[in-house]
């Protein structure tokens, strides 16, 4: 083989070899005649906006998204624009306190977003079940309780009441609701039954409700509060049967939802009840045996965790204030809710930041939620 026929062959392999490396949709030219070869176009890969939305944000900022809370006023007031530009949190929970009438709830979340100004919106909640568990009633007609849906035996009514929710709360600018509730039994008319396979199929029902209007919903309260036998806003109340009947009855509602359904439509809210078979030590708000072995690891969850109202007598009357927010993280939480108090707020919000400041959290931890958060956010988009 001559010189010049032996160099044609050489460039004519790299360019082989190259193409290879690069795939199918780059593009190599080889000049066979000058025996030089260039790149014509590479296609890089197109960046991920959550990615690159993680890596505009401040240290502070994170964790203002793992935050979701509670204010006092009917408007846009110094208040809120205080916690939004100072905290940047992420969410907000709207109750009575809040909320006068249509136009006025609308104008008031259209504000919130607007001054926010971040580039995913914030989640703005209500807690919004049915029954006695509902807010603004005097203009928000109240679907009826999940348990009188429930004994009505029909589970396409639950789908219509999640598709009516949705639509009520769409109408006043709230983008995510607290319910629906998956707890198996309960005094007070909030669960869809004591039976936990017709709970399963009447919250099933639900979730395709949320699911057909593209509306955000969240499964509570787990693993489960049907058992309490102590109001969690007062003190914290111990469940005591064995993980057997937890697995058959209690979580059964929950591994339904989860195994059927893409985990960054909904939210799992975390109740603050002990469970003696799975972490006697902790409430469940702040256990890592609960969050992360069974709701992440056993039940396969990737979605966002979000505590019940960290300001509940069961939880802040025996820990810390300033490390609930901390433990919760640890524990595989995404989102503290605190809903009343500004001085509990930024007691758990410093909480956070300092334990990341000291190295308690990595800040790799806090992006891993942050990364969940803003998931879950792109359907709001």
């Amino acid at each position: 083989m001559s010189r010049k026929r032996l160099i044609i062959f050489f460039f004519v392999m790299i360019s082989v070899l190259i193409c290879g490396c690069l795939g199918e949709g780059n593009i190599v030219t080889a000049d066979m005649r000058g025996g030089e070869i260039s790149a014509a176009s590479i296609d890089l890969p197109k960046p991920n906006p959550i990615d690159e939305a993680l890596r505009s944000m401040t240290l502070e900022e994170k964790i203002g998204q793992m935050m979701m809370v509670g204010f006092y006023g009917t408007e846009l007031n110094d208040d809120i624009k205080y916690l939004l530009s100072t905290f940047h949190f992420g969410g907000v929970i709207f109750f009575d306190r809040n909320l006068l009438d249509v136009a006025q709830a609308k104008k008031l979340s259209d504000d919130i977003q607007a001054f926010a100004g971040q580039k995913y919106p914030l989640l703005i909640a209500l807690d919004e079940e049915g029954g006695r568990v509902a807010r603004g009633r005097d203009f928000l007609p109240p679907a009826p309780s999940q348990e009188e849906v429930g004994i009505s035996g029909d589970t396409s009514a639950a789908t219509y009441w999640a598709r009516y929710n949705a639509g009520l709360l769409r109408s006043v600018g709230v983008n995510i609701n607290f319910a629906p509730v998956a707890d198996v039994g309960s005094r007070d008319t909030r669960s869809f039954g004591d039976d936990a396979q017709t709970v399963a199929e009447f919250v099933e029902a639900a979730a395709q409700g949320y699911e057909s209007e593209n509306f955000l919903y969240t499964l509570k309260h787990f693993p489960g509060i049907g058992r309490s036998k102590i109001d969690p806003h007062k003190a914290v109340s111990s469940v005591e049967v064995g993980r057997d009947v937890l697995e058959a009855e209690d979580f059964l509602p929950f591994r339904k939802i989860i195994s059927g359904h893409d985990d960054s439509k909904f939210m799992i809210m975390v109740g603050h009840l002990k469970y003696d078979a799975l972490d006697a030590e902790n409430s469940a708000s702040l256990s890592h045996a609960v969050m992360t072995e069974l709701l992440r690891g056993d039940m396969g969850f990737d979605g966002v965790v979000v505590t019940d109202d960290l300001e509940m007598g069961a939880i802040k009357n025996n820990v810390e204030l300033s490390t609930l927010g901390v433990k919760t993280i640890l524990a595989g939480g995404d989102i503290a809710l605190v809903c009343h108090n500004y001085e509990s707020q930024r007691i758990v919000y410093d909480g956070i930041l300092n334990a990341v400041r000291r190295g308690e959290i990595s800040e790799s931890r806090i992006d891993e939620s942050v990364r969940r958060i803003l998931k879950l956010k792109r359907h709001l988009s």
